[in-house]
């Protein structure tokens, strides 16, 4: 069977059960298995004899099974101690004897290694040396079993049983050899995420197999790539690794995959010429260091040369897509533009000066970062080719004003402009504002302004739909309805899409199909983006910043508050109750729905992974290894709060993502009135719910929600130059990591620093969201923030490369790398 970067690792395993543990992490094919990556990489151990074993060290050496005794642990369980002794190899020791300690409640394990380790087994050991009763012992350190020996010639003063004297071959061999046996747990290890149903050696073990059927394959057609000079180098480095072990009883084992035979499998992808001017490795070189690295510097080169060829890729992507865009035709938006189709505007077009009848009418002077950010969207939209834009702002930076500003010059040239949000009550309050702001301006009399959601009644719908169908000049406000089919807008010049990451390529590619001219396109986000991570996910796309808050903002008041503190939680809610007797709003923010549904989160809740051995709550016992309390419920947070006496008499609602849309317009609605004054809500409410009155946040269980989250819920309140405060009530303990990320939160608003913080703790796909952001498979090593200089590199290196080869048709590995960066991007997002 020939096999390639698409063979299923399925055909090539025996072992089923460990092929489909496989699968569950994501490896079905070659390619999958190699692209596996570890996450680090063990430091490279001394091998040496029992009898010179220093306590505190890790250590391999050969030893002799002398005796296997199992123990019953009084909680349960049972405790094995197999006692080994120096084998009496040549150039070892004699006389030292260990013990290896094995704990397990589960007597079919214990029984597996009795079958393994029996009297007279010769086996390599690698471990931490510790002392107990004057003894050396290992506590479960790796055992590997050598396949053929004759225990007479190597142990004839150690007592064991006749039967095991003899020359056999051991029932449960890893190695055939002594030699290859240390030569394997020697080597410094990568360490793999594994899982319940496989270990990081186990899956080490299946990537080696699969990069040897490589390298057979390779010997067997014949093939020899000149990959570099430092495949030899790497020959060089691993004799001078073995000579340099001084205490080294063998050789080590010879290469296990020859780089040069498997580069025709793994072609590389990075042009030659580039790849030795930035000093990479060859792909199938870079693999072989990552997964079976003979020092740690290798492994180091080998991942950062993967690393660059991810960023170098990504920003070919990027770049190209960014240079397709400007062969569309879409309409342009510029000064006295005559329409090219006809518009039903009832009014004169561009001549009657709509957008800057708007701006004229704001009750506040724009910021100058605004201002340049309307000029440089104007700009855009004159020219024939689509507009793709992404205006990132701070929470309360005035993007919304933006956003007007962009589709009022769409519509006064006469065509269609729609805004989608990510959900209703979002596009209610797009189209309440819109409504309010541009609807009383006289420039814009006969504008129709629509609301386009789901949740419209059927006659309602069809008017909107028919509308935007008869090209009649306009501004649509909708939600995912908008990527229906039924919505056809033949004069569409531009689409606002807010929060873009929240929606899928797919259905962004929706609103751009078709024969005619290509919709410009305006993204919007409050999601803080570091500069390379913008680069990275949207560097096809121009960028605009707005930094700048519009007068009259005050600064939030941010506190951290110990659940467990009963008196600053009383002080708190004693704080709240004030405040809403002056009139003013306030949020309680709970990650659950229901109290008794342990999985009722709704859509929106971020919440921060835990890290494998983090210690969240600071109690000093990973959160991995311990059943976590429940978050707190919108249903129960309501009741509890409203039996506090500090709200006698104050009006709460909930609301969550369950609730229909009917049930969110009113509760929004009573809420903003003030009929409602305490409103108890999961994450739904953390993009764009604009109230004046609101003043308070609390949010409760905030070390779980990811930084970027609790810096977009924070920006609900102080939108009405009131002060306002923000609580983030934690069981987290002081010192903890829980407590380290809310301190980032507390300490500072500015978006991009958190951002950072966020990225760095989390991950890019953690925060913009795996399938909505498209980019976590397909990043698997660059890190947006650390790695802002490869980047950036890899940015210049791939103009470069586009402005002398434009199609990439001189450079077809790359090209396919491209398209498969693209395809993985639109499938993850779908």
């Amino acid at each position: 069977m020939r096999v390639t970067l698409d063979t299923e690792v399925l055909s090539l395993m025996s072992n089923k059960r460990r092929a489909s543990a496989l699968k569950s992490l994501g490896v079905v094919t070659v390619r999958d298995a190699l692209e596996y990556f570890p996450f680090r990489v063990t430091p490279a151990v001394r091998v040496g004899s029992i009898a010179d074993i220093r306590v505190g060290e890790k250590v391999a050496f050969p030893a002799i099974v002398q005796r296997f005794a199992v123990y019953p642990m009084s909680r349960g369980g049972s405790r094995a101690l197999v006692t080994v002794a120096d084998s009496g190899l040549p150039g070892v020791r004699r006389g030292g004897t260990a013990t290896l300690v094995f704990f397990s409640y589960k007597r079919h394990y214990i029984d597996w290694l009795h079958g393994r380790l029996q009297e007279g087994a010769l086996i390599v050991v690698s471990g931490d040396a510790s002392e107990y009763n004057g003894a050396v012992q290992f506590t479960h350190p790796q055992v590997m079993v050598v396949e053929h020996h004759d225990s007479s010639a190597l142990i004839p003063d150690i007592p064991v049983s006749p039967s095991s004297r003899s020359s056999a071959s051991a029932p449960h061999a890893d190695a055939p050899s002594v030699e290859a046996a240390l030569a394997r747990v020697s080597r410094p290890q990568p360490v793999y995420h594994a899982s319940s149903r496989i270990s990081s050696q186990h899956i080490h073990d299946a990537i080696l197999a699969i990069l040897q059927m490589l390298d057979m394959q390779g010997a067997q057609d014949g093939a020899v790539h000149d990959v570099t000079a430092s495949v030899a180098a790497q020959s060089a480095t691993q004799s001078a690794s073995a000579r340099d072990a001084a205490e080294s009883i063998a050789p080590p084992e010879p290469t296990i995959v020859d780089p040069a035979r498997i580069a025709a499998q793994i072609p590389d992808i990075v042009p030659d010429d580039l790849r030795q001017e930035r000093g990479l490795m060859h792909r199938a070189e870079a693999f072989c260091a990552i997964h079976n690295p003979s020092t740690p510097e290798e492994f180091a080169q080998g991942i950062a040369t993967l690393r660059y060829e991810e960023a170098f890729v990504s920003q070919t992507a990027m770049l190209r897509e960014r240079a397709d865009s400007h062969t569309h035709r879409a309409y342009p938006c510029a000064a006295h533009t005559t329409p090219s189709a006809p518009a039903k505007l009832s009014t004169p077009t561009a001549s009657t000066g709509l957008l800057h009848a708007y701006i004229g009418s704001l009750p506040f002077e724009l910021t100058q970062g605004q201002k340049d950010v309307i000029a440089q969207i104007t700009d855009d939209m004159s020219h024939d080719w689509p507009m793709q834009r992404l205006v990132q702002g701070e929470v309360g930076s005035g993007k919304t004003v933006v956003a007007i500003a962009a589709m009022l010059r769409a519509v006064e040239c006469g065509y269609q402009a729609v805004l989608i949000a990510p959900t209703q009550v979002l596009a209610e309050q797009h189209y309440e504002s819109i409504r309010r702001q541009v609807g009383s301006l006289p420039e814009a009399e006969g504008l129709p302004i629509m609301l386009l959601t789901g949740g419209l009644k059927l006659a309602q719908r069809r008017k909107v739909l028919a509308t935007a169908a008869s090209g009649e000049s306009c501004i649509v406000v909708a939600t995912h309805a908008a990527f229906s089919k039924s919505f056809q807008a033949p004069n569409l010049a531009l689409v606002v899409i807010d929060e873009q990451h929240r929606f899928g390529v797919d259905q962004r590619q929706a609103l751009f199909e078709g024969d005619g001219p290509v919709p410009h396109m305006l993204v919007m986000t409050a999601t803080p983006i570091p500069r390379t991570a913008a680069m990275t996910w949207f560097g096809n796309l121009d960028i605009s910043w707005l930094t700048e808050l519009p007068g009259g903002r005050k600064p939030i008041t941010s506190v951290v508050v110990n659940e467990a503190d009963s008196s600053t939680m009383g002080q708190m809610f004693v704080h709240i109750r004030k405040r809403l007797d002056q009139g003013e709003r306030a949020y309680v923010v709970c990650a659950r729905i229901d109290e008794d549904d342990a999985d009722s989160f709704d859509e929106g809740y971020d919440a921060a992974p835990v890290a494998p051995e983090a210690d969240l709550d600071g109690d000093g016992v990973p959160d991995d290894a311990q059943p976590a309390p429940p978050l707190h419920s919108v249903e129960q947070m309501s009741q509890r709060l409203a039996a506090l006496p500090q709200f006698r008499g104050v009006a709460f609602a909930t609301l969550t993502g369950r609730d229909d849309d009917e049930t969110k317009h009113d509760v929004m609605e009573r809420f903003s009135s003030g009929q409602v004054q305490v409103l108890v809500a999961t994450t739904v409410i953390e993009v764009g719910v604009d109230v004046p009155q609101a003043t308070n946040i609390v949010i409760f269980d905030a070390e779980h929600y990811g930084l970027s989250q609790l810096h977009q819920l924070r920006g609900r309140v102080g939108r009405g130059g009131m002060k306002s405060w923000a609580f983030f009530v934690t069981r987290a303990a002081e010192g903890s990591l829980g407590a380290e990320r809310l301190e980032v939160i507390r300490s500072s608003t500015d978006g991009a620093e958190i951002a950072r913080a966020d990225l760095e703790l989390r991950g890019a796909g953690d925060v913009l969201g795996d399938v909505q952001s498209g980019k976590r498979s397909s990043l698997k090593l660059l890190r947006v923030v650390a790695d802002a200089d490869v980047i950036e590199q890899a940015r210049a290196d791939a103009q470069a490369v586009i402005e002398k080869d434009p199609t990439l048709r001189g450079n077809v590995q790359l090209a396919g790398a491209v398209l498969d960066f693209m395809r993985s991007t639109e499938a993850d997002a779908a």
